[in-house]
């Protein structure tokens, strides 16, 4: 969980990336239906990084050699102070194949559901571009 952990820390999005499984299922705090595949959840989370302002982890929940781990954070998104949770679970070879993220209060997470609404038709843009990178 630190490899992902200083990774999110120091914004490399391509680190995050290779850390996730290719068939990793994303459950975001403010879309009912999960997102599946590597593409997407990478798209999705870049532009996390681009709304969260302020972003930190505050601690980590869960046995070092275990395979489910709770990132506690806190950020800001606009005016709006958030705190939240990502969780993880890592499949046997170690990658992320489940990402499950919840924030609160409702304020944060309307404000986070509004500037991600911003971010929509780039997540679409950069996920189909690394799908035809990768596919090629």
């Amino acid at each position: 969980m630190q490899a992902f952990r200083e990774a999110v820390e120091a914004k490399d999005m391509d680190a995050v990336e290779a850390l996730l499984a290719e068939d990793v299922v994303f459950t975001s705090p403010v879309v009912f239906k999960p997102y599946r595949g590597r593409a997407v959840t990478a798209a999705i989370l870049r532009a996390v990084e681009r709304v969260f302002e302020d972003f930190r982890y505050e601690r980590v929940i869960g046995d070092a050699e275990g395979r489910d781990h709770a990132l506690v954070f806190a950020a800001r998104v606009g005016d709006r102070e958030l705190g939240g949770c990502d969780f993880v679970h890592l499949d046997e070879e170690g990658r992320i194949d489940e990402l499950t993220v919840m924030v609160r209060p409702l304020s944060g997470a309307q404000a986070l559901q509004a500037a991600m609404a911003a971010q929509f038709d780039r997540i679409g843009e950069e996920a189909r571009e690394d799908r035809s990178s990768s596919a090629g």
